[in-house]
């Protein structure tokens, strides 16, 4: 693809497969010499900016971001890192909704490696097995703390609550600020980005419509 190409995508919100776009041999390497090269390559980026990386507030950022990167932000990546469910027995019979709403997350966008800043509201139907609240959370944020776009994150969330849950009745929201938009290129600074799963009863109107009730029941 030519640079005019790759230019041109960056005006469509482009995504290449519902998967993360990753090589086979991504997680062949230890996480350790990951972090040694992405920090040689990122000193190499400030040198060539024209950055003294004899600063004292500047000496150290390779290996900052080097394992930010690796530990933080695209811990996401390494499937080994997928949150550890328990399930426990619904002893109480709840059969109705349960809404987690605002889950705030930071991710970043695959396109230029700036922020996405979001909430996700997620919402599942209790088929006889409930998990801990926290265990939402940590899903949405799983999914987020990669190189993401938003739709396929969207769908990454509800697949692997349709999964963990052992329920098609899954939804899930997400309303996000993308840097991309507000920080670089069009410097749009009002807008923002929402994109929704539905699965089993959630594809029923009267079921979406609640899940949206719900989510905004503090507004009214």
């Amino acid at each position: 693809m030519s640079n005019t190409q790759h230019e041109d995508l960056e005006h469509d919100h482009f995504m290449t497969s519902l998967n993360t776009p990753l090589r086979p041999d991504a997680f062949v390497m230890d996480d350790e010499t990951k972090m040694n090269l992405i920090e040689g390559h990122f000193k190499e980026i400030m040198q060539i900016i024209g950055l003294d990386l004899t600063d004292d507030s500047l000496s150290g950022t390779p290996r900052r971001v080097a394992k930010m990167y690796i530990k933080e932000l695209f811990s996401g990546l390494n499937p080994a890192n997928m949150p550890q469910l328990t399930h426990f027995s619904n002893h109480y019979k709840y059969k109705e909704m349960l809404v987690e709403r605002d889950i705030m997350f930071h991710s970043n966008c695959e396109h230029h490696f700036v922020p996405i800043v979001g909430k996700a509201h997620v919402a599942y139907i209790c088929n006889g097995h409930v998990i801990g609240l926290s265990k939402l959370h940590r899903i949405v944020n799983h999914f987020a703390r990669r190189p993401q776009v938003q739709e396929r994150m969207t769908i990454q969330i509800g697949e692997a609550l349709k999964n963990a849950l052992g329920t098609e009745n899954v939804a899930v929201i997400i309303d996000a600020d993308h840097m991309c938009v507000s920080s670089r290129g069009i410097n749009d600074q009002t807008s923002s980005t929402t994109t929704s799963f539905f699965g089993g009863e959630f594809k029923k109107q009267d079921k979406r419509d609640e899940f949206i009730k719900m989510i905004n029941l503090r507004n009214n």
